[in-house]
């Protein structure tokens, strides 16, 4: 059952008198498990609801509403289905003490999937489990493979259940569901001959495969030891490997269908390809053209950027992309003439390993930005915050504006756009 959290003023939900705290049991007859069952089962223009009230009544209310119209509750976010798997590469087994409290939920959950495009394993579902997403059609999902060998799958998930991805994905397949794949690149595990078989057998699953991305391991100090990062050759060897399999996949389905994420362009230490490459762009929220997005947007708000004359910025970012923005300074200077610095910030929370600056610590920022100045201001990227302005060591951004005074401190997502919002 879910729970209602809150109710929509002028709704028939608040037209029923509904109260806050009540729970949906039933609709038309069917259990609601959770969000996802509520939006399939609200999608009917006649509703039969069961509920229980927070004193305990149950009621049946009877709804017959115009098409579109919204019942109006929002229900309380579901338990999160969290992950049975001990990967060997588990990032979450690298975190520092103080991390954030969410970054220690493991979870591997079909909904997320479906809703936000994480990636999940599939080894928590069951038949009834996987009959539950094609009976809803939840596609397409995004499912975590790294490697289709069935034992070497089990070794690298320490999970038996691991082993049945491809029949699992056969199901999803024949039954018309669609699926993004994805591999975590572990040297001397599913790299090298195992990397070759894991797209090969992927893509002879047919067209509902829509996708691979390939993504280096990646580690921190505090999980060193079992795996280990690729070198700069075993990097350019899968991107090798992974462009041989582009070819045949753009002579025959006409797009590349696999890629190389951003990360592993960095790690062997080689230029960015084309904008074509990413065909849709459908995978840039998960680091495949991240960089190339990056690179156009830049490119699309440089001539509208306000001319900025002395006005000291510095821009933080992480060490990855340090060298991006460098190439771009001297432009931002000549357009706005702004006294532009940037810092690329060591990630000593997590470990130089680690240098996106999502994953940016407010003590690492605070630390190596030093003494600031009244009339300066520090942009920050928005993504090492999440929704409750928290960096990943659990810093407040008030308290690091605070930390980081007299200078002004501002986020944002995109470089320009933050820039076209400063005062001249």
């Amino acid at each position: 059952m879910i729970r209602i959290a809150e109710i929509e003023s002028g709704s028939i939900a608040d037209e029923l008198h509904l109260e806050i705290g009540t729970r949906i049991l039933r609709i038309n007859g069917q259990r609601v498990r959770d969000g996802i069952d509520l939006t399939f089962l609200l999608a009917d223009d006649f509703l039969e609801l069961e509920t229980i009230a927070p004193d305990g009544n149950c009621t049946v209310h009877e709804i017959e509403r115009e098409p579109g119209e919204t019942l109006g509750v929002i229900p309380a976010p579901d338990k999160i289905r969290e992950c049975g798997n001990k990967c060997v590469f588990c990032f979450i087994d690298g975190n520092p003490q103080n991390v954030r409290d969410t970054l220690w939920i493991r979870d591997d959950d079909f909904r997320l999937s479906f809703t936000y495009g994480t990636y999940v394993t599939l080894t928590n579902l069951g038949d009834k489990g996987l009959q539950r997403l094609v009976d809803q059609k939840i596609s397409p999902l995004y499912v975590s493979v790294h490697a289709t060998d069935p034992d070497l799958r089990v070794r690298l998930l320490v999970n038996d259940r691991a082993g049945l991805i491809v029949e699992q994905l056969e199901f999803l397949l024949g039954n018309g569901l669609n699926v993004h794949t994805q591999v975590v690149l572990c040297p001397e595990w599913n790299d090298r001959e195992h990397l070759d078989q894991t797209m090969r057998e992927l893509y002879s699953l047919g067209e509902g495969i829509l996708s691979l991305s390939v993504v280096p391991v990646g580690l921190t100090k505090y999980n060193t030891g079992v795996v280990r990062p690729l070198s700069v050759n075993e990097a350019e060897l899968a991107i090798k490997q992974i462009e041989m399999h582009r070819q045949i996949a753009q002579e025959e389905r006409g797009y590349g269908w696999v890629y190389a994420a951003d990360e592993l362009y960095l790690a062997a230490k080689k230029s960015f390809p084309a904008d074509n490459y990413y065909d849709d762009g459908a995978l840039t929220e998960n680091g495949v053209g991240a960089v190339n997005q990056f690179v156009k947007d830049f490119e699309a708000g440089l001539g509208e950027l306000p001319e900025l004359p002395n006005r000291r910025i510095r821009v933080i970012t992480g060490t990855s992309m340090e060298k991006l923005f460098l190439e771009r300074q001297q432009a931002l200077h000549e357009k706005t003439g702004a006294n532009i610095e940037i810092i690329g910030v060591v990630n000593k929370f997590y470990g130089d390993t680690v240098t996106v600056a999502g994953l940016l610590a407010g003590q690492d920022i605070r630390d190596q930005v030093g003494e600031t100045q009244e009339d300066e201001i520090i942009l920050l990227p928005a993504d090492a915050l999440n929704a409750d302005d928290l960096l990943i060591d659990s810093m407040s951004l008030h308290d690091l504006k605070k930390s980081l005074a007299p200078a002004e401190v501002r986020t944002g997502y995109e470089l320009t756009e933050c820039l076209k919002d400063i005062d001249g």
